[in-house]
């Protein structure tokens, strides 16, 4: 019950907030819009260049973390997919957009504060190892997967193009890309650009919680329910229970292992939405599979804590 209160709750308290203001229209929905565009455009590609450009990555990135985290991610991915085809009967386009649900962890606005709150700021390495590698792995095999369908026939070449320019399109991508840059280059920045970059890092997370939870006033769960409970169930359960078992099997460091089955028990994240919105593919899925999975995570992140302990 502890960590409920003290670590859960606070977080979906902010999101709680967030959809309060735009449900009662204390906050209207174009702010809501150019807030998630801050967050995600600046102030999130900000926090994440500062964590990898400062990380020490010889010991942050723990091949087992990885390898575990992103074999479930994978697995679920294609369960993901094979769910949507064979056991509801969608068409691969569809099918691919709901395996990404599945694939999409909200490792930022949820893994990170979840962690930080559970375990501090010193165990929250291995969530940036994974954040690093997060949006470059999971955009390139979702759109990928989806060029190759939408495309029979077209050239590997061409697919490689569209995929290459899809990612760097990305402002967490490229917040990352220079993060690397910068600490794989040895640069020193300026103090206060430093300064500047972390006055954004500071606004980051409780701006995009509230503006998260301002997102999801929007959706509603409205058909498709066993579709979108399959997802939740992938997300939350099979996700970090994947990852459980491989992280006992070769022993990862505990902060290691925590990091990866917190992370790997979030619900997806808006990212999957803007996934199926931009290939117009199972989008109610995804935006109610977001909410109602996101609702969840409230009791299901207190049943990982627990196991964890």
């Amino acid at each position: 019950m502890q960590a409920l209160i003290e670590v859960i709750l606070p977080v979906f308290l902010v999101i709680g907030f967030g959809y309060l203001a735009v449900w009662r229209k204390l906050f209207s929905a174009n702010g809501v819009d150019g807030l998630m565009k801050f967050t995600q455009n600046f102030a999130i590609p900000c926090l994440l260049f500062r964590a990898i450009s400062s990380l020490d990555l010889s010991q942050s990135f723990d091949v087992g973390l990885l390898a575990s985290f992103y074999t479930g991610a994978t697995l679920c991915f294609l369960l993901g997919i094979c769910g949507a085809r064979y056991i509801f009967g969608r068409n691969w386009e569809d099918a691919i957009a709901i395996g990404f649900c599945c694939l999409f962890s909200n490792s930022v606005l949820l893994g990170l504060p979840i962690t930080e709150r559970a375990y501090g700021d010193g165990a929250l390495a291995g969530n940036y190892a994974i954040i690093a590698l997060h949006s470059p792995f999971c955009y390139a095999v979702g759109i990928t997967c989806m060029e190759v369908v939408r495309n029979r026939g077209r050239s590997p070449f061409d697919t490689g193009r569209r995929v290459i320019t899809a990612m760097f399109r990305n402002a967490l991508v490229i917040g990352i890309a220079l993060g690397f840059v910068v600490n794989l280059g040895g640069i020193n920045l300026p103090g206060v650009l430093i300064d500047a970059v972390d006055l954004m890092v500071r606004a980051a997370l409780p701006a995009a919680l509230f503006g998260l939870g301002g997102v999801l006033v929007r959706y509603r769960p409205e058909g498709d329910m066993r579709t979108i409970l399959y997802v939740c169930g992938i997300s939350l359960m099979v996700h970090p229970l994947i990852v459980w078992t491989i992280g006992s099997a070769i022993d990862l460091p505990t902060d290691a292992f925590r990091s990866a089955v917190l992370t790997s028990a979030m619900a997806p994240g808006i990212n999957a939405y803007v996934f199926a919105n931009m290939y117009g593919r199972a989008q109610r899925v995804a935006a109610s599979a977001v909410l109602l999975a996101t609702a969840l995570t409230i009791l299901t992140a207190w049943f990982w804590l627990g196991v964890l302990g």
